[in-house]
């Protein structure tokens, strides 16, 4: 009832992972990332718990075909579930069991992969794994972004659209970026439009956040006070 692209960019450590679907809040249930391990959609049917078994399956180096396979194991369910994995290698993998609804498959190719079910054709996969690959010059999440439009441009979910997410994570314990669509009539425009305001509000500041490199992160107050004062805001700190 959803398709995704998953994204590993070895130069920068990063994965990310986009979602859209025609239910609410799939931010909430599909995707899974783990800085240094991988990216998992867990989809159909889903099951949260497949998320954080295969990162840590592939966190003990394991494939991600056989991190899916130790996943699904307990599963009784497995033939209703959809799930795919790239690791830090770029090794993809995917499952879609022999219950989910057509259209349902996958594809993928080195630090990366798509998989949809109940989709309106195997165009929605082409369509969104070509215009990935087209576009590789554009930044990671304007590229994925674009990739999903193009799938929903090939029909999407059949049954229509709803909500959105996209994630992408570094060298963090949490993602750089965290962004969702939880109902709208457009969501991958709308996430578009939140994309737009990430690179202006939040991505010039995480340099400075909290990190594992620096744990406090940046903390001169009148550096901070001076760009308040530049951004027209008269506020300061309690001295």
């Amino acid at each position: 009832m959803t398709w995704s692209l998953l994204c590993h960019d070895p130069r920068t450590e990063a994965f990310a992972a986009i979602v859209a679907t025609c239910n609410l809040a799939v931010g909430a249930s599909c995707p899974f990332l783990r800085a240094g391990v991988g990216a998992v959609s867990t989809q159909s049917l889903t099951n949260r718990y497949l998320g954080p078994a295969v990162l840590d399956g592939m966190a003990r180096g394991l494939h991600p075909a056989a991190a899916i396979e130790g996943a699904l194991a307990g599963d009784d369910g497995r033939h209703l579930r959809q799930l795919h994995a790239l690791d830090r290698h770029g090794r993809a993998a995917a499952w879609t069991g022999r219950h989910c609804v057509a259209w349902a498959g996958s594809r993928s190719g080195t630090g990366w992969s798509v998989a949809g079910n109940m989709l309106a054709g195997e165009a929605v996969l082409a369509d969104t794994a070509a215009a990935f690959l087209a576009h590789e010059a554009m930044p990671l999440p304007e590229r994925m972004v674009a990739a999903m439009q193009a799938g929903e441009a090939a029909g999407g979910d059949r049954r229509g659209r709803q909500s959105a997410v996209l994630l992408l994570t570094t060298t963090e314990d949490f993602p750089d970026l965290d962004l969702r669509v939880d109902d709208h009539r457009q969501p991958l425009e709308e996430l578009q439009r939140l994309v737009g305001l990430w690179r202006v509000q939040r991505e010039p500041g995480l340099r400075e956040s909290p990190s594992r490199a620096n744990p406090s992160g940046m903390l001169d107050m009148d550096a901070i006070e001076a760009r308040w004062r530049a951004q027209g805001l008269e506020i300061r700190f309690t001295r």
